[in-house]
């Protein structure tokens, strides 16, 4: 998922595709564990989704605070 896409999603969605990309990724995991996968580095795609997801969330946090402030 691309970073202009994750910054059109509400923080609700965000939240929602966040577990969704978790729950996914230790699918993947698991399964790679008992065979191993054909693209491997599908794995590392889900990492790196799940982590500009984390960062939108976290920058979004971060103006809401500093918003109240």
């Amino acid at each position: 998922m691309k970073q202009e896409v994750i910054k059109e999603l509400s923080t609700a969605d965000l939240t929602e595709r966040l577990d969704e990309e978790r729950k996914q990724l230790v699918r993947l995991k698991l399964n790679h564990a008992v065979s191993p996968l054909e693209n491997p580095n599908k794995i590392k795609a889900y990492r790196r989704t799940i982590a500009r997801i984390m960062t939108e969330l976290k920058k979004r946090q971060m103006v809401e605070v500093t918003i109240k402030q």
